[in-house]
């Protein structure tokens, strides 16, 4: 990105140290040390972000396309629609049963 050497840091530093005095030098070190590593930690954060939703968006097209190569979700609904149709047939003949066995002790008496 820059590309700052040795001599230009310490050109900085000379600068630094006439401008602001050798007492408040040290504080604006750590000063600007903080602001530099918020700076990072945020623009770090702003891009594990984005990577974050790249991946996200590449795992839906992926899961897409296997869902339309793989029919594999048919075959499930179709079990699912099947297991239904059973559960009422078997609820329906039980009803059946039901109304039936009364009937019958009724002739019994």
């Amino acid at each position: 990105m820059f590309d700052v050497g040795f001599f230009e840091l310490v050109l900085i530093a000379v600068v630094a140290l006439l401008v602001v005095g050798p007492e408040r030098l040290p504080k604006l070190a750590r000063t600007a040390g903080m602001w530099l590593g918020r700076g990072r930690r945020f623009i770090n954060s702003v891009k594990d972000d984005i990577d974050r939703e790249i991946k996200a968006d590449e795992l839906r097209e992926i899961l897409e396309k296997q869902k339309q190569i793989n029919p594999l979700h048919e075959f499930v609904d179709d079990t699912k629609k099947g297991l239904q149709q059973i559960k009422t047939d078997t609820e329906s003949a039980l009803d059946v049963k039901k109304k039936k066995a009364p009937a019958a002790e009724d002739q019994n008496e």
